[in-house]
């Protein structure tokens, strides 16, 4: 009996946090890998809690929300995220994580279409996605 109420007991704990992560609009989970924008999903209107967080922040406003980013877009953040894992300045483990997610950014699937393959009205949109007031866009 003990090993039954032991496994019981384990299940229920590991199926709480999958029953309580929250959803982004089309119902799918927010899995955020670092900060409030890398991964899936985000925290906005949450201010990015770093450099790496701020572009996947710009990343995050690029991308339609349902569909593919453009290869620019993928790229993009490729390189900013590329910048801070070679800044010495940053801690090692930011820099770790920026290594991580220049690495995922070079291999996600993207269109060549501007727009994200989108009718017009629908990209336009897409791109004009409002940033948090703290995402500088360093040039871009």
């Amino acid at each position: 009996m003990p090993r039954f109420t032991l496994a019981l007991g384990l299940l229920a704990t590991l199926a709480l946090p999958a029953h309580a992560q929250e959803t982004v609009p089309g119902g799918r989970p927010k899995l955020l890998l670092y900060g409030n924008y890398c991964g899936p999903g985000s925290n906005a209107p949450a201010a990015p809690i770093d450099a790496l967080d701020a572009a996947c922040a710009r990343h995050d406003a690029c991308t339609p929300d349902e569909g593919l980013p453009t290869k620019a877009c993928n790229m993009r953040l490729q390189v900013e995220a590329e910048r801070v894992a070679a800044d010495p300045s940053q801690p090692e483990d930011l820099r770790m994580m920026a290594g991580v997610v220049a690495s995922g950014a070079a291999m996600m699937p993207s269109t060549s279409v501007a727009g994200g393959g989108f009718p017009p009205s629908q990209a336009r949109v897409a791109s004009r996605r409002p940033l948090p007031a703290a995402v500088v866009t360093d040039g871009y």
